[in-house]
């Protein structure tokens, strides 16, 4: 075992940041000890403090030594040996498959598989993590005394019975599965002999560094920057401490930290530090400082599958699944394809209309669907690329990417991921870039796993999401978005430390998923213990900076936060020594912005008036006109989504098309079970023509079943009475004189021939889904009744017969209830004079205000337009 030195570093006010020292140091050192400093190693922890490390031996003249980390030393020497199939490869995607395959090949985990996917899955996840954890820790061992490592690991695992038993057998095989890890490319070090071994220790210990010296024979120097263990914040200049920002919610402390970063900035004081304790809050506050146009260079990144490059891969596997809804499909055409370009936009609108029009809410529907140009010259090339990608049953991964390469390069989509750089990234991960395609391991490792299409959209949903983008880092960053650990010994202006709370920092470590804290340490893996002091060493790190910030929020929604462990004990330590946190003060400035009251709003639009009303703008018109004029004048409309779950809407739509097509085809009463059968062959046919999904559609199918043979009993009871069928969905315009030339249109859901007191008599009937209280409030007040009296007035136009309406409320529990409105036909008159009275003053030009009163606001569509949640109270402003 080596002699090594041990050199402490103390924090300076003058000069925080050591490397100066260090390079004295270990001049100072090599002389006295009679070492070449050209043959000397220096070891840093992390790699973005070789050029702050090199730079400052380079001041300091003479020769320098070599100075790396124990990562590119290593890759310096030659590049890592070939892995063969089924060992690790640190690949978490490709890993993960190899660990299906291990513990499937076992019949517990074949059985464990099917009785459990998602359990299994977790365990296929714990099984990767795990075995990469013994893999990493394994290569700080010599490669002679590894096979030992192994078996007193062995050892140490043997299974037990009980409770834990499942764990430790995933552990066992996550262990056996890393025991057959290739030779590291780091056992190069162990070989070699420099003049001295230099190591420069920030944080925890590394354990590979901490081997190599203890192995030498050479002379060899550990120095020490950490604070002492009795003195964790020993690092923090006496003459100042850091500042405090209390914030009430995740957006205030995002505001917070980005106006401190900015104030920052505004002194010239630079680069800042901006640390990713909490991912979530740091990119809310890149968003905020990226609208400032502040140059960042993020170190930590973010999810590739959050990049649009990765959602253009996802939406086109989403839309080539055999079960794929409608939205998908124009979600992918959209998303950088062929049919994206300016020129194809108007194409693939064609398309959707249609799609809304013919009520087609599947992709599977499409294929039974007729278009017109242009809209069927776009579902003909988009569904050609989609068949062809997802042909095949099952096929091994090899040969589905090389389908999902084709089809990305048939929609145009592959040279636009070739030109960005995040898809860039996303084709490497996915291995569809030439290089990593073809390499022999990975040819040889996917042609290993056969799949289904499902399966291999998720296993590209998986690698997309382990695999983080990092954007190419920018020359002279003003800001630097790093982790804790990698922000010490650099030397930052000032450091934003936002996230500063009890969940995000100094939070007590989660559990093992497999290994209890003692196997831990006697495998080598680091324990709660060290990873708790390993992150008590990088936030004292943190405070040799000259100004730092930490900020945190009081809750998290509704969960309430408390202020950061590590925090309470460094104002503890502040307290001891008469000191405090600073309060922080806001560096944003108020700016007064004088009150716009808001009145309700009454435009006039005589020259807008349509042609023709039907029955819902006539209702619009009555119960509020500004409602008329967004929906009618302006025909302003809301998109419904195409792809959404069955409401009590297209039930009754689907009803209406049953029942009409149900009495088409009755020519005579029947036996009512044979009826019965009829009414449920019509009600399936038409909602396979519909395209309504059988599992969305279950609770309408429910309702359906329990009304059929009421409607069956009350059709029979109106026979008797001599009511008969006339005619359904029949659509009627008429052209009152009164109107002035203007339409009145719409569509009787049916006309039945009835008895009255005054012979036969024309009933309109209007089929409703709702409640029949609702109803027979509407008919209470005949006048207020729009929609029976406006259909009264269209079929009363060219008939000579009396008039009679009822809503027929067909979603009772216990029966087929009639809803009358009472002398129709005095409405129907009522109706059509005051609507000429209306559209006269319209036409005058009055206004047509916002009334804002009562039920009609609470589902008009043109609430968000007449602001009528934002109206100035009466009198308030001028």
């Amino acid at each position: 075992m080596a002699t090594i030195a041990r050199a402490a570093l103390e924090n300076t006010a003058s000069d925080p940041w050591p490397w100066a020292r260090i390079a004295s140091l270990v001049a100072d050192w090599a002389q006295a000890h009679s070492v070449e400093l050209r043959d000397t190693v220096v070891l840093l922890p992390f790699a973005q403090l070789l050029p702050l490390a090199r730079n400052a031996f380079a001041r300091a003249g003479g020769w320098s030594p070599r100075i790396e980390t124990t990562r590119t030393l290593a890759a310096s020497l030659g590049p890592a040996a070939p892995g063969e199939r089924g060992q690790i490869t640190f690949d978490a995607a490709v890993d993960a498959l190899t660990a299906a395959q291990l513990l499937r090949s076992q019949a517990w985990g074949a059985a464990w598989a099917g009785r459990d996917p998602r359990g299994f899955e977790q365990a296929v996840d714990q099984v990767v993590a795990t075995g990469h954890e013994m893999a990493r820790a394994a290569a700080a061992v010599p490669p002679l005394e590894r096979p030992a490592h192994w078996a007193s690991a062995r050892e140490l695992l043997t299974p037990i019975a009980g409770p834990g038993a499942s764990a430790r057998l995933l552990a066992r095989v996550a262990l056996e599965w890393a025991s057959l890890t290739p030779a590291p490319v780091t056992d190069r070090l162990f070989a070699l002999r420099p003049a001295a071994w230099i190591v420069v220790q920030a944080g925890s210990p590394d354990p590979l560094s901490a081997r190599l010296q203890n192995d030498a024979l050479a002379p060899c120097l550990l120095i020490d920057c950490d604070p002492a263990d009795e003195q964790p914040f020993g690092l923090l200049d006496a003459a100042s401490a850091p500042a405090l920002a209390v914030c009430d919610s995740f957006e205030d402390e995002a505001r917070c930290a980005a106006s401190q970063v900015l104030e920052h900035l505004r002194r010239g004081e630079q680069p800042v530090a901006l640390i990713a304790q909490d991912r979530v809050l740091v990119r809310r506050v890149r968003a905020l400082l990226d609208r400032q146009r502040v140059s960042l260079l993020d170190e930590t990144g973010w999810k590739l599958s959050t990049t649009r490059a990765a959602a253009q891969v996802m939406a086109l596997l989403m839309a080539a699944r055999a079960d794929a809804r409608i939205d998908p499909l124009f979600d992918w055409l959209r998303s950088g394809t062929l049919w994206s370009a300016p020129v194809q936009a108007d194409a693939v609108a064609a398309l959707e209309s249609a799609c809304r029009k013919q009520h087609v809410t599947s992709i599977a529907a499409l294929s039974h669907t007729e278009f017109a140009e242009p809209a069927a010259r776009v579902w003909a090339g988009a569904s050609a690329v989609l068949i062809a990608l997802a042909s095949s049953a099952r096929q091994p991964l090899h040969a589905w990417l090389a389908a999902l390469g084709i089809a990305l390069q048939r929609c145009g989509s592959l040279p636009l991921l070739a030109a960005d750089e995040a898809g860039r990234q996303v084709l490497v991960a996915l291995r569809l870039d030439a290089a990593r395609a073809s390499a022999g391991t990975w040819v040889s490792t996917a042609n290993g796993f056969a799949m289904s299409f499902a399966e291999f959209s998720a296993w590209v949903d998986r690698v997309l999401e382990q695999e983080t983008f990092l954007p190419v880092a920018a020359g002279n960053a003003q800001v630097v978005i790093t982790p804790l650990v990698r922000a010490m010994l650099r030397p930052f202006a000032a450091i934003v430390f936002p996230g500063a709370n009890d969940k995000h920092l100094g939070a007590r470590a989660a559990p093992h998923a497999l290994l209890a804290d003692t196997l831990l340490a006697a495998l080598g893996l680091p324990d709660a213990a060290q990873r708790r002091r390993a992150e008590l060493l990088a936030f004292g790190q943190c405070l040799r900076a000259p100004r730092v910030t930490f900020l945190r929020r009081l809750a998290d929604g509704t969960e309430p936060l408390a202020a950061s462990p590590l925090l309470e004990r460094l104002a503890l330590a502040l307290a001891t020594s008469g000191r405090a946190l600073s309060a922080w003060v806001d560096p944003g400035h108020d700016v007064a912005i004088a009150a716009t009251p808001i009145h309700r709003s009454a435009p006039s639009a005589a020259s807008l008036l349509p042609e023709r009303l039907s029955a819902s703008a006539c209702e619009a018109l009555r119960a509020c006109p500004y409602r008329f004029f967004a929906l009618n004048l302006l025909r302003l409309r809301e998109e419904d989504e195409l792809d959404t779950e069955v409401e009590k809407r297209d039930y009754g739509n689907w009803l209406h098309q049953v029942l009409h097509a149900f009495h088409l085809g009755r020519t005579e009463a029947s036996a009512p079970a044979d009826e019965l059968a009829r009414l449920h062959a019509v009600a399936a046919t038409s909602q396979a023509e519909q395209g309504l999904d059988a599992a969305e559609f279950l609770p309408f199918a429910a309702s359906f079943a329990a009304f059929a043979p009421r409607y069956v009993a009350w059709l029979h009871a109106r026979d008797a009475e001599g009511a008969r069928w006339l005619r359904g969905e029949e659509s009627i315009s008429i052209a009152p004189p009164e109107l002035a030339g203007l339409t009145l249109y719409g569509i009787l859901d049916r006309v039945d021939a009835v008895h009255s007191a005054c012979g036969e008599a024309i009933q309109l009937i209007d089929y409703k889904t709702g409640h029949v209280s609702g109803l027979k409030a509407r008919v209470s007040e005949p006048l207020e009744d729009t929609q029976l009296a406006f259909y009264a007035a269209l079929a009363g136009a060219d008939n000579p017969l009396p008039l009679k309406a009822i809503y027929l409320a067909v979603d009772g529990s216990k029966s087929i209830d009639e809803v009358e409105h009472k002398n129709v036909a005095v409405s129907a008159a009522a109706l059509v004079r005051g609507l000429a009275f209306d559209l006269a003053r319209v036409r005058a030009g009055a206004g047509l205000p916002a009334l804002g009163e009562g039920a009609t606001c609470d589902f008009c569509a043109a609430r968000g337009l007449c602001r009528r949640d934002h109206w100035s109270a009466p009198g308030q402003g001028t």
